[in-house]
């Protein structure tokens, strides 16, 4: 099986707007939208690695020193597949789609040599 690195994107533009929503409207969706997750991944269980994690703020380090960024990574998580499509695949009707402009990208892992 190779394995894949899966980030689940969403414009911080999107999601501020959606802190605005009314807060009875905002907590609905989101308890519909956590019940399809975990229903989501019951379903997949079986292909993750590693079920991943929420990711915080981002320093961005370059040649010219380190710096506070954004990007729209907001979750990450590592699945096994047979191939890269499979992989992708599995992820088609994810509830994360339901975000406004929200995406997810598979990536696969490669090892480097001497690398562990």
């Amino acid at each position: 099986m190779k394995r894949f690195l899966v980030t689940y994107l969403a414009p911080a533009s999107v999601l501020a707007e959606w802190k605005k929503t009314d807060p009875d409207t905002r907590k609905a969706a989101q308890g519909k939208m956590q019940a399809e997750w975990k229903k989501w991944m019951s379903d997949h269980a079986n292909i993750f690695a590693d079920v991943g994690a929420g990711v915080g703020k981002t320093k961005r380090v370059t040649t010219q020193g380190t710096s506070d960024s954004k990007n729209d990574i907001m979750l990450y998580s590592v699945v096994e597949a047979e191939s890269h499509e499979a992989a992708a695949k599995s992820f088609e009707g994810h509830p994360h789609l339901q975000i406004p402009q929200a995406s997810i990208e598979i990536m696969e892992i490669h090892a480097l040599p001497g690398m562990k």
